[in-house]
Parts: structure tokens; sequence; C-alpha cells
């Protein structure tokens, strides 16, 4: 949520020379903010939007775009939503103004979607739609793999407008619904950063990126450490196993063990924990860790085949039960 509201609060101060652009984001604003309602058999034009700025910033458009005066109203939060929201209604020239934006075509029947004029209008216009359906209805969740941009519409007609503004400005988005509410929604890690980038949320867009990044490296190390756990646990049962198999290959052998492989079955018991490369290292002379499992295996053979000719339990027979393959 706190991603959502900095996006908002970025894109409020972003300053707008060209009246079309204002026009566009404005209409959007009022597209996705609220629409048309009949009040007293009057026209009303109404935007609930959840923050201030963003009411000042329509009451602003509409006095110098339009000259139309505006009232807002705080409607207090409930269990369902804990903060406040703002509504900004026209009701003078509430039909005029309906007209003007688009949200009424020439015959006076309400435009279920967005006036094609904005929907293929310039890019900066393409990107002023995004940037007040944002405003009205858009959240940001963070970076991960459930990443997502998405605006709730309030029809299908109007979620199908902005997927086709936002192919416009060669960004995959898509309509879905979800309970139904429309949603159109941008997934891919690379199609927001263009979205956040294209609205004007430099800033945000950053900050999303640093957290994203921490993220991956945070993952990353977690894979790391759980493989080395793994492999350490590995490593540990099987020179548990190893030594229990020694043991018992002595136990076999008795005093038949050859000098050479009782040393090596020795020096195995005495450094337990030893990998096979640290065992040629203790041993005196030094030996290769090939040297050292070649011995330890004939070892190994030597006690199997003779506790198979005695008709008595091999090597295998001293390994834990929890252990054994």
């Amino acid at each position: 949520m706190a991603l959502t509201s900095d996006v908002k609060e970025e894109l409020t101060a972003v300053e707008l020379g060209k009246t079309t652009v204002r026009a566009a984001e404005l209409t959007a604003l009022l597209r996705f903010a609220g629409g048309l309602h009949i009040i007293s058999n009057r026209i009303a034009v109404e935007a609930e939007v959840d923050s201030p700025q963003i009411a000042r910033r329509i009451r602003k458009d509409l006095a110098e775009l339009y000259g139309i005066r505006s009232d807002v109203s705080v409607i207090s939060g409930s269990n369902a939503r804990r903060s406040n929201s703002y509504l900004v209604r026209v009701m003078e020239g509430g039909d005029t103004l309906a007209r003007q934006t688009g949200l009424l075509d020439a015959r006076r029947r309400p435009v279920r979607g967005l006036p094609n004029r904005l929907t293929t209008g310039s890019r900066e216009e393409l990107a002023a739609i995004w940037r007040g359906a944002f405003l009205a209805a858009g959240s940001l969740s963070d970076p991960g793999r459930s990443a997502a941009l998405e605006v709730s519409c309030p029809g299908n007609e109007s979620a199908m407008a902005l997927v086709g503004a936002a192919g416009r400005l060669g960004i995959s988005a898509k309509a879905r619904e979800v309970r139904g509410v429309h949603r159109v929604i941008v997934r891919e890690t690379e199609a927001i950063a263009d979205m956040l980038r294209a609205i004007g949320a430099e800033k945000t867009l950053a900050d999303w990126e640093a957290l994203r990044q921490r993220r991956e490296v945070r993952a990353t190390a977690n894979r790391l450490v759980n493989f080395d756990d793994a492999n350490l646990r590995r490593s540990a049962q099987a020179a548990v196993a190893a030594c229990a198999r020694v043991e018992r290959a002595l136990e076999i052998l008795g005093d038949e063990v050859p000098d050479h492989l009782r040393y090596a079955g020795e020096l195995r018991l005495s450094h337990r924990d030893a990998s096979l490369d640290e065992l040629g290292h203790h041993a005196d002379p030094p030996m290769t860790k090939d040297a050292v499992a070649g011995r330890i295996r004939r070892l190994l053979a030597m006690a199997d085949k003779s506790a198979s000719d005695r008709g008595i339990p091999g090597t295998e027979f001293g390994v834990p039960a929890e252990l054994a393959d």
C-alpha cells in the first residue's frame, strides 16, 4: 500500500503543459474514479479519490480547462475502507462537462469506455490516460513473484480501452474480471518499469527497482545457504555411514586385515568429519585422496567377501537404519 501512495503522491506533482494532455488525464480520472449520476433530474459528474492532493488536482483542472466550479466533500472511512476518501462533484454545468470530456456522446448517451480521440492520441495523451486511471483506481504491489501494477475499471469497455492505450505505448497489459470487478493488470517486471516511467513516477520506480534488487539478492543468498546446508547434511550423513562400515569391516576381519588397509580404516575413524583429501594430509606419509579412497574401498570389499563366505552380515549391517539407502 505504501508503494501505491508513493506513486500517487509523485503523480499529483507532475506538471503538464499541454491542454490536450491535461484534458486526457482529467477525463480518465473522471471515468475511473466515478462517472455520471442523475441528481434532481440533472446530470452530475462525480469523482471519488483517496487523497486530498488528487481532489485538488481535479478541481484545478476543472476550473482552468473548462471554467467549471466543483464541490468537494470528505467521506469518512469505514470497516471496509479505513482511510477517508474525497468526493469531487460538479452539479452546475455537469451536462456540458460530460459532453466536453467525452463521457457523453453527441446524442447525450453515456460513453462506456473512453473517447476514441483519446485512445488514438499522442504518446503523451496515452500516458496521461494511464496516469489519470492510476490516480483514480490504481495500485502497485511490492516487487517479487506476484508483482503487479493494476487499475480497477468501471466496466469491460473502459478496461479494453486502457489495454489498448498500453499497447500503443508498447507495454503489455491484460484485462481480467476478478469477483465481478474488471481489472487491467501489468505483470512483467520490465513492463511495470516502463509504465511507471511513462506516467512520470521516476522516483518511485527507482525505489521499486532498489527493493526488487534487495529481494533478489536476499533470495539468492537464502538459496545458497539452503544449498550449503543440504550439502553439509549429506556430507555428514555420508561420513557417519562410512565410519560405521569401516568399524564393521575391522570387526569382521579382525587380525586378518592387512596393515596398510587397517591404517586407512583407523585413519577414517580418527578423523570422522574429514574429507578424503583431508585424510590424505593426516596420513604419515601423506597420501592422495584417491589412494585413501582406494584402500578404504578394498577394506570394505574384503570384509564383505569374508562376511559372505562366513554367512554373517556385511559392512552395511553397521550403518544406522536412518542412513541406509
